[in-house]
């Protein structure tokens, strides 16, 4: 099985990457949660598209929008999808994800995703060992651990590596790239022209240009081939999401569509 999934390009990580929201490091917010995609839908129903931070912090810790017990937990799970999502309008890739979910419903477990792969490093960890299994192959949980501990070394306990592991497996499930509850499998999933459009975002910010940006690891994680994903890119320009010019090699990408606040890099 290929082990290797480009979440990066191999000449470097891009500066754009940290400026538009990306987050690095050893540390993730899958020690303790999965990609939450309940909460954060819930909390977008409950707050308005251009709703700020500080609204978001409300609806959820004061207004309990969440349905959480405790104030301590609505507190914690404020804390915890704002480290996944920023939740924060001056955040590109917050503004971003915004947009597309508004338009995108069936979309919206793939776009939550991208979003978690780009701001949590222990779930981008993960993404290898699942992405590149083949569908209707088995999770193979010793392939995960690998692969975190590639990312963390000794930093994290054998205990700790294992509810990683679970919590990944649930988001992967949660996205919909995993199936079954004892045993997962792995099944292909679909992507959109808003979802492609946000892993175009993504490998872009992270430094990918030309065709790699067909090929990155953002793409494979929507299960694109380069034929595939560039086909979808069209259908995102026809639809006005983004501005598309290809000739042979030579590719010329405007997002300028997907935030419109955002100067281009």
């Amino acid at each position: 099985m290929d082990l290797t999934l480009p979440l990066y390009p191999a000449s470097g990580l891009s500066g754009v990457a940290a400026k538009v929201g990306f987050r690095f490091g050893a540390k993730g917010t899958h020690t303790s949660r999965t990609m939450m995609l309940s909460e954060l839908s819930a909390a977008f129903a409950a707050v308005p598209e251009q709703g700020s931070r500080t609204e978001f912090a409300s609806a959820i810790i004061d207004g309990n929008c969440l349905g959480k017990t405790t104030g301590a937990t609505r507190r914690l799970t404020n804390q915890r999808l704002s480290e996944l999502y920023a939740l924060d309008r001056d955040v590109p890739i917050f503004r971003v994800l915004r947009n597309l979910w508004s338009m995108d419903e069936p979309g919206r477990p793939l776009l939550a995703l991208l979003c978690a792969i780009a701001r949590d490093p222990l779930l981008a960890a993960t993404a290898a060992p699942v992405v590149n299994l083949t569908p209707g192959s088995d999770l193979q949980r010793d392939r995960i651990a690998a692969g975190l501990r590639e990312v963390v070394g000794d930093r994290l306990s054998d205990a700790t590596i294992e509810k990683v592991i679970r919590n990944a497996s649930s988001s992967w499930a949660q996205s919909g790239h995993l199936v079954g509850r004892t045993f997962k499998k792995r099944i292909q999933v679909r992507t959109t022209p808003a979802t492609a459009s946000f892993g175009l975002y993504l490998g872009y910010a992270a430094g990918f240009r030309g065709p790699q940006l067909f090929s990155s690891g953002w793409m494979r994680v929507l299960d694109c081939t380069p034929t595939s994903a560039r086909d979808m890119a069209v259908e995102a320009k026809r639809i006005g999401l983004i501005d598309l010019r290809v000739s042979g090699e030579i590719i010329d990408l405007v997002l300028d569509r997907l935030d419109p606040l955002a100067k281009r890099s």
